[in-house]
């Protein structure tokens, strides 16, 4: 979320300027516009009377469409505490950061037995695209595989 003052601004606008300056996941997911920032007696920013921003238009939800999409959906409403996700909603912008990145990471790894890493999720976003991410990597490490052991996994004891 960023404040801002100043004349002229709109959300659309500082969207398109933060898109072009800043990597995807350093962009606010919400603006707010301000004749003026609060200050504290000292003339500090008293982030204590900053306003909450207004609740985030609902685009429109696309249910994951297959397992991969369903595991990534299911992991980030356990680490994002939310209700559902959707294949084209975007990690951060749901309120991730880092921090639950590499949580969402570790329980990626331990589900697909895949290695993943915290810079997969900022490169890919979204349900969708990090699904299509995980797949691809599993795809990697079974041709990487000789036919013993993908017998071997197919016939192991879980």
């Amino acid at each position: 979320m960023g404040y801002v003052v100043g004349d002229g601004l709109s959300q659309e606008i500082l969207q398109t300027h933060c898109r072009a300056q800043l990597p995807h996941y350093l962009v606010p997911s919400a603006f707010v516009l301000l004749d003026a920032l609060p200050l504290t007696v000292q003339g500090k920013l008293d982030t204590a009377a900053l306003p909450e921003p207004a609740a985030p238009e609902a685009g429109t939800f696309v249910a994951p469409r297959s397992p991969a999409e369903t595991v990534v959906a299911q992991i980030w409403c356990e680490v994002l505490d939310l209700p559902r996700v959707g294949v084209h909603d975007d990690f951060f912008a749901l309120g991730g950061h880092s921090l639950r990145a590499v949580a969402v990471a570790s329980r990626l790894r331990t589900a697909f037995d895949c290695p993943l890493q915290v810079r997969d999720l900022f490169e890919h976003p979204t349900v969708g695209r990090l699904a299509a991410a995980v797949e691809s990597r599993l795809l990697e490490l079974i041709s990487q595989m000789s036919d013993d052991e993908i017998d071997l996994s197919l016939t192991a004891d879980f």
